[in-house]
């Protein structure tokens, strides 16, 4: 997959090594999100209300902190930085059905993806939502 969104507006490493990370976790959401449910339309056969049930279980909280575990040793330290910062940032926000540990963790994730999609590294991106989904 060369890329999920066509965009012409890439950040430069050092750019989105800033950016708050709430806003990498915003956008690392949306591009799991779209990922999921991509990965669910390509390889289940069910009507939308089961296809979006599949995609939901992928995409909780709890789901992608479980995740983290198994991809936390393969991040790169520059991956690692950015899944610590967004982890132990403070905010009010929480997950509905989640613990706080497990929603922070969920966060570090997103902005990890969200991070790599700005700077455009399609191949890492890649293969860490291959991971998120078991294909290794």
């Amino acid at each position: 997959m060369d890329r999920l969104i066509n965009i012409d507006y890439i950040l430069d490493k050092s750019k989105a090594k800033v950016i708050n990370p709430q806003v990498l976790a915003f956008i690392g959401d949306s591009v799991y999100a779209l990922y999921m449910k991509t990965y669910v339309v390509k390889n289940f056969t069910d009507k939308a209300n089961n296809l979006n049930t599949l995609s939901n279980n992928l995409v909780k909280a709890t789901k992608q902190s479980d995740l983290v575990e198994a991809l936390i040793n393969d991040f790169t330290e520059e991956e690692l930085s950015i899944y610590k910062r967004a982890r132990n940032y403070k905010t009010a926000n929480t997950a509905k059905n989640a613990s706080v540990m497990a929603y922070h963790r969920a966060t570090g994730l997103e902005a990890v993806i969200g991070y790599l999609y700005l700077i455009n590294d399609t191949e890492r991106l890649n293969i860490i939502l291959s991971k998120c989904v078991g294909d290794r």
